[in-house]
């Protein structure tokens, strides 16, 4: 796939561009290139990402970041096998743990809630930093669900992080994710309180706690216009055009009548 002649391997993360100086020159600043471009659409345009994910892939496959790319370019796009395939390359290739509750995720969509489960109670979740163990724990809450096991799930996303009054990044997500276990379950006021609780850490708009508050409350939002509105205006737009003609027909008329009348004064005087 073609990128635009602005994007530049510049704006690649400095971890990877030390990844990337094993290759040659030119090679490592097309696959640097193709990584920003899957960085910038992946939110967007997965399909896209996934794409130029593709191509870096052909071009390096034996750089861990690169294989890291293609996973969440694959898991953007719910080919969760892929995904979990190339996770697992990363991981070899770096020995790092960052990516273990993505990959437990791939198995929940792959219909394997029971693997995912399993994973979360592996000695690697004990190496992960804190955001990392909030993600674990969330990933496990979501295969409980897929078990069917609603109480479960509500436990186990109870934890300090949850308790704690300090906004994270992953601070709005796991409240919401708490917040929709309590209204699967009928706790609709305890539900309500943790969507607002979620909204008021969710700076980045990354849930749409707003509009699940507004649901709960009975609030409807109403389009300004309906369909009939538009249809009326589009009714008074041609309404005014044929207006604006019979109007241009009565001055050029006037126009031709006061041509007519300069002419019998000239007649008349000569």
């Amino acid at each position: 796939m073609p990128i635009p002649p602005e994007v530049t391997g510049d704006e690649i993360d400095a971890d990877v561009r030390q990844e990337l100086m094993s290759l040659p020159k030119g090679l490592a600043e097309d696959v640097s290139r193709n990584l920003v471009m899957v960085a910038q659409l992946i939110d967007d345009e997965p399909e896209k990402a996934y794409e130029y994910s593709r191509v870096a892939l052909r071009l390096a496959s034996r750089v861990a970041a690169v294989r890291e790319a293609a996973g969440f370019a694959a898991y953007a796009t719910q080919k969760y096998s892929e995904a979990l395939a190339e996770f697992r390359a990363a991981r070899r290739m770096s020995g790092g743990v960052e990516l273990w509750p993505v990959m437990a995720d791939c198995e929940r969509g792959l219909g394997r809630p029971e693997r995912a489960l399993a994973m979360a109670g592996e000695p690697e979740v004990q190496k992960l930093d804190r955001a990392g163990q909030v993600e674990m724990r969330l990933v496990a809450a979501g295969a409980r669900r897929d078990l069917g096991q609603l109480d479960a799930a509500i436990v186990t996303l109870q934890s300090p992080e949850l308790a704690s009054g300090a906004v994270h990044p992953w601070t709005a997500r796991l409240r919401y994710a708490y917040a929709d276990a309590l209204l699967a379950a009928e706790r609709e006021g305890e539900a309500r309180d943790w969507f607002a609780k979620a909204l008021e850490a969710d700076k980045d708009g990354v849930t749409d706690a707003s509009d699940r508050l507004a649901e709960l409350d009975g609030i409807e939002f109403v389009d300004a216009f309906d369909d009939s509105d538009v249809e009326d205006v589009e009714d008074a737009e041609e309404d005014d055009s044929d207006v604006e003609d019979v109007v241009d027909v009565v001055d050029v008329e006037d126009d031709i009548d006061g041509v007519e009348d300069v002419e019998d004064v000239d007649g008349d005087d000569r």
